[in-house]
């Protein structure tokens, strides 16, 4: 991927605009297009204003000159990885993927080079490089042991329009979950802020009100079975990370393999035909079934399904769902 030059935008505050936080101002600018990325370049001395760098609480005045440089992509030391991909569409602006359990999306700690990200170089000429991290076309995520739907930005323009989507919360996300428990209403709203847990950092939980990011989940029971265990249809409002899996934890509902969040302790109390499917799944009972968003370019109407994994479907033909 190549290195461009760094580019420099002017802001003219309006009336409109004057007295707004800095980052707030500079996340509705199509060229950056979230709060996050606004808070990376003020943080970076990126966002000057008579050559001064400005701080994120700043609250610029009518007519005054906001200067942003965008900082060159940096060469991506990310090597291609050839493996398999199920892709469900792909044009010039984005490629449609069915992610497998297992596969984490992007490079982290401990998967430098065997990610969604490094076999989409293999399969894809171009992504966008956003502000040059190591997420290229990256505009939402799912968890390693989740599976389903994802949409990738081949080019910046995608990226922001997409995020957008994602942001104003215009973009449809419909996920399966196989949990423990039978909620006592067929229909519900989750809604809390969540946030690292205090004792360990590798969870969520909510938090009290004013602390952390809203969360809301909309869920819908599909069955219940006798042996206690259900398969609930979740709507994202929102898209924070382990949203779902909290959640319903939280709700005393946890998903069937998520050891994370509680499902654990409560396999010892299904049937014993049913423990060791359970046992030998290595993946949590969720899977991002649907998706649906406006397509960055055409304007039109995307939407995409996809079945149950072949483990997945294997689960619910054991513990008795029907028509799964």
């Amino acid at each position: 991927m190549s290195v461009k030059n760094p580019s420099t935008f002017a802001i003219l505050v309006s009336e409109e605009q004057a007295g707004l936080r800095l980052d707030k101002l500079l996340a509705s600018a199509d060229f950056i297009s979230s709060r996050s990325r606004a808070s990376e370049l003020i943080e970076r001395g990126l966002v000057t204003s008579g050559g001064r760098p400005l701080k994120a609480s700043y609250k610029p005045k009518v007519n005054e000159e906001i200067r942003i440089e965008l900082p060159a992509p940096v060469n991506s030391a990310l090597e291609p990885l050839d493996r398999p991909l199920d892709i469900l569409f792909e044009d010039d602006d984005i490629v449609v993927v069915n992610k497998p359990a297992g596969l984490v999306v992007h490079p982290a700690a401990g998967h430098a080079q065997d990610t969604l990200v490094n076999i989409l170089l293999h399969h894809v000429e171009n992504l966008s490089m956003g502000f040059g991290e190591h997420r290229p076309g990256i505009v939402h995520r799912l968890d390693r042991d989740t599976s389903g739907i994802l949409v990738v930005a081949k080019n910046d323009h995608a990226h922001q329009a997409l995020a957008e989507q994602f942001r104003e919360k215009t973009a449809h996300r419909i996920y399966w979950a196989i949990v423990y428990g039978v909620p006592p209403v067929q229909e519900k709203t989750i809604r809390s802020n969540l946030a690292r847990h205090p004792q360990d950092r590798k969870r969520y939980s909510s938090t009290p009100s004013g602390q952390g990011k809203l969360a809301v989940t909309h869920y819908k029971v599909l069955q219940s079975l006798p042996n206690k265990m259900s398969w609930l249809e979740c709507k994202l409002e929102t898209g924070r990370t382990h949203q779902i899996r909290v959640h319903l934890s939280e709700s005393g509902f946890p998903i069937v393999g998520d050891n994370v969040y509680g499902a654990k302790s409560r396999l010892k109390h299904v049937g014993i035909q049913y423990q060791t499917v359970i046992e030998n799944l290595n993946r949590v009972a969720l899977h991002a079934c649907e998706l649906g968003f406006i397509h960055p370019t055409t304007k039109t109407e995307m939407h995409f399904q996809v079945p149950w994994p072949l483990e997945l479907l294997h689960l619910t033909h054991v513990l008795g769902f029907k028509n799964a």
